[in-house]
């Protein structure tokens, strides 16, 4: 082929990346963070988004942003850390950094998160020392943690391509197609390939609000998980509330937090959850891929846990602290969402998470609970909402899996056969 037909070949390849990254862009602004004219936008990026954040901020002053503040992050300085830190100094983060996040916050700036970091980049580090390092960065990172889970402000995730993650899902293709299909993946997922994505969305919100409106009219006691491996009963937390899709944060301004997203969710009770669980898809953490994970809880607490891979991994986890055992959010999604159907293996929660019903360990989102304001931590939690330094979703739906809404008789109602809805809502 000669050079200038390769040039009028990529041409419309590249217009039409360029066209989509724009339409991301765009999606994330007006309707995952739904920027307020005069607010301020912190957004947290691999250095690989730089495209993303550029449209990103092109849309952000559009929309009325007083100010786009970037923070990157540099995977090969992370990775540094952990192959040359002293033994001493993993106990430490930047809690200074996390102070100016939180007073941004609490000012009322969004909040924007480009993921796309590569799931494996701490493959083969010492986990003592990946651990300690989470422990500390969770643990100074918790108060604008609360701000988030609290939905005090408007935030969102969003994805971006790149090499090192794309490689990771579709190993056997050389890295420029890799990113390329990673990119068509993500498009298709965050739905932006209609004629009018911000239209689109809005229909996909109607629906997940309607399946949230049945549930809490319907005000379940629990929900029961069956199917090969699983027998779970997950009490819910008092005065639970159902979300899904775009929802009012504190500060009035409706945004969508996950994007893409396909779940309905709530808070579970964190006393109140009895049986054993399997997981249905892998669980990549912190540099490992955590595969067939079993669990058993008694009284709300994981007592016993095994898995084929990355077992010490998820010990580990469990240890962080008391709460980490523990659940903080349930998820009902449909085994025919279109991440499911995709059937790639992102290894990416803000995608596997989509793909199936899940539960989370840790920190509860008290967003999903009623009548709220006033009440501190042991009110909450007297109410079931758990509280954790970690907040980790793995996922336990399929094809295989019924769900039940168990009323308050205990009355078991069928909500999902064989991973699909058996309710009209």
């Amino acid at each position: 082929m000669t050079g200038s037909s390769q040039a009028q070949n990529a041409a419309p390849e590249e217009n039409t990346q360029a066209r989509m990254l724009d339409r991301l862009g765009e999606v994330a602004v007006r309707t995952g963070l739904n920027v307020a004219p005069g607010q301020q936008v912190i957004i947290t990026a691999p250095l690989d988004a730089v495209p993303l954040v550029r449209r990103v901020t092109e849309h952000a002053y559009k929309a009325g942003a007083s100010l786009v503040t970037t923070f990157y992050a540099d995977e090969e300085t992370t990775l540094a850390r952990y192959r040359f830190g002293h033994e001493d100094t993993f106990d430490t983060a930047a809690d200074w950094m996390a102070r100016g996040m939180t007073e941004g916050f609490r000012a009322g700036a969004a909040r924007l998160a480009i993921t796309g970091s590569n799931p494996a980049l701490l493959a083969g580090q010492n986990p003592e020392h990946i651990s300690r390092a989470s422990r500390a960065a969770s643990r100074v990172n918790r108060p604008a943690m609360e701000i988030i889970t609290n939905f005090d402000v408007n935030w969102n995730i969003v994805a971006t391509a790149t090499p090192a993650w794309a490689k990771v899902v579709f190993p056997d293709l050389p890295e420029d197609q890799a990113v390329a299909r990673l990119w068509q993946a993500i498009f298709a997922a965050s739905r932006l390939t209609g004629a009018d994505p911000v239209a689109d969305w809005a229909e996909h919100n109607a629906n997940l609000h309607r399946r949230a409106k049945f549930l809490n009219d319907a005000r379940y006691a629990a929900l029961h998980f069956t199917g090969p491996g699983t027998d779970l009963m997950v009490g819910l937390a008092d005065g639970h509330d159902w979300a899904g899709g775009s929802e009012k944060a504190g500060n009035g301004i409706i945004c969508n937090p996950n994007i893409p997203t396909e779940e309905v969710f709530t808070t579970p009770h964190r006393l109140k959850v009895d049986g054993h669980v399997s997981s249905t898809k892998p669980l990549s953490h912190q540099g490992t891929l955590i595969d067939e994970i079993r669990v058993r809880f008694e009284g709300g607490k994981i007592v016993e846990m095994h898995a084929a891979k990355g077992e010490e991994v998820l010990a580990r986890v469990l240890d962080t602290d008391e709460g980490a055992r523990r659940l903080g959010e349930v998820a009902l999604v449909p085994h025919s969402s279109p991440i499911s159907q995709s059937g790639i293996l992102f290894q990416n929660t803000l995608f596997d998470e989509n793909a199936a019903s899940h539960i989370a360990l840790g920190q509860a989102y008290t967003k999903c609970m009623l009548d709220t304001a006033g009440q501190d931590e042991a009110a909450l939690a007297a109410r079931g909402a758990n509280s954790s330094m970690i907040h980790i979703d793995w996922m336990i739906g399929s094809g295989e899996i019924d769900v039940d809404g168990i009323d308050a008789n205990g009355t078991a109602v069928p909500l999902m056969r064989k991973g699909e809805w058996a309710i009209s809502a």
